[in-house]
């Protein structure tokens, strides 16, 4: 009883999947038979075969995209391996001195009109766009499989109108069939739409352009934040205290309380100074970060943390210094979203290793509602990360509570 239960929800399963294939598979198929009648229908003698030629090849080259896409999310979802798809992506578009537009190819007076002009041209010149049509002469053929059990179902309600026996035969080739029919499409999927080797390393290659666009436009922002943190803090306090220093020398024959009086005051401005300079070098590298490592850096940083924050972690996580900064900072940046975004009352960090990969999880109970926006700060933490290879994931649903993982591979250590 429990095998035939089984088999029925096998046969139910394979034959929504079956219908899903025949669905995808025919619609190319479809678009021919949708210009071979407007042909007809238009075109009277012996010019019917251009216009249904052209149609049809817009058509499909349209729908190669797409239907791709819907056979690899379904194989992807069935068997749980991902088709990987290798497809380009449209680099940075770039902001000239002149004011227009430059995508690689070509200047452009706006940027919308930079990147349609990219995608468009990426769209002819992406080997995986020729993949993908060269895909649609065969997925009709994992669409005819499919359509086997649809067919003993449409049997089977015209043999029982008529004749039984039908009926029954059109039954059994339906529930017989329904596990398998849908399973082609997997190979199929697989040998046709995977991504080559070639398509790989473009697309890392592609990947790592936009990173290291990232990664200059964010370093020199840092270099300007620095610039004008130097400017308008200590320089302008060194400054002032030159003049204090020279009026105290001016004053000291004439009037030496006035003078000691300004002395004072640049005493004051000193120390002031200092301790911006310290915060500005603590804000580029923490000095304990540099001293003590990450794992007690982390914890300082806890310490002075104005909500209650736990620590878990082992003695000691040893990494390349550019990347303990990055995780450094970006658990500072997920603390600070917590206190002033989320109004969180506690937060746990979490620091682990998993193979050669530095593992960090920071929680809070706040009210969620977390999201990475464009220039916001976790977009920037997710660039910063992407340098490394690393990714952040965030589970930030409204009401809480938050959960962002931060995976960064370091090697061996």
């Amino acid at each position: 009883m429990r095998q035939l239960g089984s088999w029925a929800r096998s046969a139910c399963a394979g034959f929504v999947r079956a219908c899903a294939v025949f669905g995808a598979g025919m619609l190319v198929p479809a678009v021919w038979a949708l210009a071979v009648a407007l042909g007809i229908w238009w075109v009277d003698g012996p010019w019917l075969l251009l216009p249904v030629v052209i149609w049809g090849a817009v058509g499909t080259f349209l729908l190669s995209r797409p239907v791709s896409r819907m056979f690899r999310s379904l194989v992807g979802g069935w068997t749980g391996s991902a088709v990987p798809a290798g497809y380009r992506t449209v680099g940075s578009v770039v902001r000239m001195s002149t004011g227009y537009w430059w995508n690689g190819h070509s200047y452009e007076r706006s940027r919308k009109r930079a990147r349609e002009d990219a995608e468009l041209r990426l769209r002819f010149t992406d080997p995986a766009a020729w993949r993908d049509l060269r895909f649609m002469a065969v997925a009709p053929l994992a669409a005819l499989v499919a359509a086997v059990p649809l067919a003993g179902v449409a049997v089977a309600v015209v043999g029982f109108a008529r004749a039984w026996p039908v009926g029954v035969l059109g039954v059994v080739v339906a529930v017989a069939t329904a596990p398998y029919a849908w399973r082609p499409a997997v190979p199929l999927a697989r040998r046709f739409l995977s991504a080559t080797r070639e398509m790989l390393l473009a697309e890392r290659v592609d990947e790592l352009l936009a990173q290291r666009a990232d990664t200059t436009v964010a370093q020199a922002a840092e270099i300007r934040r620095i610039e004008r943190d130097l400017h308008d803090g200590a320089q302008a306090r060194l400054v002032a205290l030159g003049l204090s220093l020279v009026t105290a020398e001016k004053l000291m024959e004439s009037d030496p309380e006035q003078a000691r009086a300004v002395m004072r005051e640049a005493r004051v401005g000193a120390a002031t100074s200092l301790t911006e300079l310290r915060d500005l070098v603590r804000g580029i590298s923490p000095p304990v970060l540099n001293e003590r490592g990450l794992v007690d850096a982390v914890r300082a940083l806890a310490l002075d943390c104005p909500l209650p924050a736990t620590v878990d972690a082992p003695d000691r996580i040893e990494a390349d210094p550019p990347v303990e900064a990055a995780v450094y900072f970006g658990i500072a940046e997920l603390l600070t979203n917590a206190v002033k975004h989320a109004g969180a009352a506690t937060a746990r960090i979490s620091l682990n290793r998993n193979g050669s990969a530095l593992v960090v999880e920071v929680d809070d109970d706040g009210s969620g509602g977390a999201d990475v926006r464009p220039g916001g700060g976790l977009a920037g933490l997710r660039r910063r990360l992407a340098a490394f290879d690393g990714t952040l994931e965030l589970d930030s649903p409204a009401g809480g509570p938050t959960r962002a993982r931060m995976v960064v591979p370091c090697g061996s250590w």
